[in-house]
């Protein structure tokens, strides 16, 4: 293909994208009751729970005249690319695709085919661990305050969680695809797994928007787990790669230290 081809394939893979994501909004937008009932569900749940224990008083406000109609849109948007998601996907691996080799697709399709499921676990494991993060967070609200919060930042709060606790669960599947790639093999992984697990629950510290140590553990610990099970599979890929070749570990030996094998002068 020319690039005059490769620029109208873009325009064409862009479009059809964009009219997806457009009949998704609008049925975000028929579906909004819904979609709020099931945003705003794990605040009236940490309210429930405070309210049961202590004398708190929270609840969601607009401050604004356009921001109710600016929620919906935004809520009916994120909607849309969701429900969009498996055709937009599509029209990015279609457009990709054709410039792979054979074994280079099978792999793609693999990470397609594990990535989906991950994303979606670590989504759903964000959404039922939140109600716990905003029922602490909240408590810190002292008796004789009534906390208003604002629903345009609850919803940046909640996507938040949620896309940090997705993206959290596919860090293992690209461990394992820069392995595949001969980025890195399993006894780097294994010499620097004290430092990575170390790494993780930093990075689950700081990713989480609520400062609690239940959401941190609840996004650390399954991380940890599933970077486990990288570095078994990554350990397996190299047995495999490596069959009956010799097994010895240089990777410590300095390269300017010289060999200790000497070869006889006859022979070479």
């Amino acid at each position: 293909m020319t690039l005059a081809e490769h620029l109208r394939e873009l325009r064409n893979r862009l479009l059809k994208s964009i009219i997806a994501i457009f009949i998704g909004t609008c049925v975000g937008w028929w579906q909004y009751g819904r979609l709020f009932d099931l945003l705003i569900r794990p605040f009236n749940t940490s309210i429930k729970a405070l309210a049961a224990e202590r004398d708190i008083h929270a609840s969601p406000v607009f401050t604004g005249i356009a921001d109710a109609f600016m929620l919906q849109t935004k809520v009916s948007l994120v909607g849309g690319l969701v429900l969009s998601s498996p055709v937009w996907l599509y029209q990015i691996w279609a457009f990709i695709v054709p410039g792979l080799h054979r074994h280079e697709r099978r792999w793609t399709l693999v990470f397609v085919a594990i990535a989906g499921p991950l994303f979606a676990t670590g989504v759903v494991l964000g959404y039922y661990v939140l109600p716990k993060g905003l029922e602490i967070l909240i408590g810190f609200t002292p008796g004789q305050v009534q906390n208003l919060i604002e629903v345009d930042r609850y919803l940046s709060f909640v996507l938040r969680i949620l896309l940090v606790f997705g993206v959290a669960f596919e860090i293992p599947l690209f461990v394992v695809l820069l392995n595949l790639a001969g980025v890195v093999s399993s006894r780097q992984l294994a010499r620097w797994r004290s430092y990575i697990i170390f790494g993780t629950f930093v990075f689950a510290a700081v990713a989480t928007p609520s400062t609690d140590p239940i959401t941190m553990l609840f996004l650390a610990l399954p991380m940890t787990a599933l970077f486990f099970v990288a570095e078994v599979i990554t350990r397996v890929v190299d047995t495999r790669r490596r069959g009956g070749e010799d097994d010895t570990d240089y990777d410590d030996l300095d390269d300017e230290e010289p060999s200790t094998i000497r070869v006889d002068e006859t022979d070479s």
